[in-house]
């Protein structure tokens, strides 16, 4: 009873940790002949933690990973609009970790090798389709295919399963913002382990430190610049390996000296910077055709504002796990996930389109005073600004006392 994947990133690996976990045969196909850790920081979220030291990975994250501790709102002139705790200090079971997303890929799929055998994971095979006439067939490029049961797709925004399912849906929806990304060693800021949005709507920076700082104060800091264009302006298509030119943005930054950050120079500082335009998909009526369904970006791409992009991918693996755990290794496990998820993780996609991600507070104070004020309880009262932060976290279903409560996704020592 093999499940096929097609895909070897996050969202693939995590499957395949939790198909071995469980006992189900499993063979993941990945485009790449090589596996190399590509991209910068991301964020992992406690409820995403929570299922890796499921996994039995805690000493892994730890080794790759910061525990973040405080993440903050700031306006264009530097000052504080919010800021609140976060992971284990603001009262979860488990911690929240900013990490490398490449350093974060490559321990899943050391993790995967070391327990199911590197046979688990081809390389060079690229997924160009599917045929479902008795279980599942992932096609290849070259005319290769492999059959199984069940199939998979975690073959992220571009899917080519999902453009199977849905063949008129076309490229990727374009929301006008451009992001620039890039790590540099830099002084840390707020006693280190922290995360701060800074600007509004048509002009922000993200930095959070993925490495713990040296005895000279400095440490790695993952940055994300982000700028908005006209939607009619001619611009590349993704890609996360090209190159930019920081003229391109510097300027509109050459301000953003503060008592705590010097954005300029964290720019500059910069080895190489890559430049990405943001983008997603409209959500799907449906994400499963029999025996074939869809998972992370491949099922539900939405704009990275609310940090839960890596942390959903793991948490569809863990739900589908629990599904064939109930139901077995047939379609009926994928209609349960499906039914499970697509919700939710449409709420998300939605909420952030919509301003409604946490980062939403940014452009209120923006349209209020400019960023400009003394007190920001004059503002935007602090109770409203907590009951923001409090919605979104519901939304992407990782509030604290929910998710303290919520029992495992997978019980303890459960196969099939």
């Amino acid at each position: 009873m093999t499940i096929l994947i097609a895909g070897a990133g996050i969202a693939g690996l995590s499957l395949g940790l939790t198909l071995h976990q469980i006992g189900v045969p499993f063979r993941i196909c990945e485009s790449t002949r090589e596996l190399r850790p590509m991209g910068v920081g991301i964020n992992l979220q406690p409820n995403a933690v929570r299922e890796l030291l499921d996994l039995g990975l805690g000493d892994e994250l730890e080794e790759i990973g910061v525990r973040t501790r405080q993440y903050g709102f700031y306006s264009k002139l530097g000052k504080t609009i919010w800021e609140e705790p976060r992971g284990t200090w603001a009262g979860y079971a488990w911690p929240q970790y900013s990490v490398h997303r490449g350093h974060l890929q490559m321990m899943l799929y050391r993790a995967l090798c070391d327990r199911a055998g590197p046979d688990c994971v081809m390389t060079g095979a690229r997924a160009t389709g599917f045929e479902t006439k008795q279980g599942a067939t992932l096609l290849l490029e070259g005319g290769r295919h492999l059959e199984g049961d069940l199939l998979v797709a975690a073959d992220g925004i571009h899917s080519a399963i999902r453009a199977q399912m849905y063949p008129d849906e076309g490229d990727p929806i374009w929301n006008g913002r451009v992001l620039w990304r890039a790590t540099t060693r830099a002084p840390v800021y707020f006693g280190g382990a922290a995360m701060v949005m800074i600007g509004h709507d048509d002009l922000r920076l993200v930095a959070y430190p993925i490495s713990d700082p040296d005895a000279d104060g400095t440490a790695t800091i993952n940055w994300i610049a982000e700028k908005r264009f006209p939607l009619d302006a001619a611009w590349k298509k993704e890609d996360w390996n090209r190159a930019a030119d920081i003229d391109d943005f510097l300027p509109d930054f050459a301000d953003w000296i503060f008592d705590w950050i010097d954005v300029p120079a964290l720019i500059r500082g910069a080895e190489v910077v890559y430049e990405y335009p943001m983008v997603d998909r409209d959500p799907l009526p449906r994400w499963t055709q029999g025996s074939v369904t869809l998972m992370g970006d491949a099922a539900h791409p939405t704009y990275p504002v609310g940090s839960n992009g890596a942390s959903q991918a793991i948490i569809d693996a863990r739900v589908i796990g629990a599904h064939l755990l109930r139901h077995g290794v047939t379609p009926a496990a994928f209609d349960a996930y499906e039914a499970a998820m697509r919700p939710l993780t449409t709420a998300v996609g939605q909420a952030n389109r919509a301003g409604g991600g946490p980062d939403g507070v940014l452009q209120r104070v923006e349209d209020l005073c400019r960023g400009d004020f003394e007190d920001i309880e004059q503002v935007i009262p602090r109770a409203e600004l907590a009951a923001h932060a409090e919605k979104y976290k519901t939304v992407a279903g990782f509030s604290i006392a929910e998710l303290n409560a919520r029992p495992r996704t997978i019980p303890e020592g459960a196969r099939i």
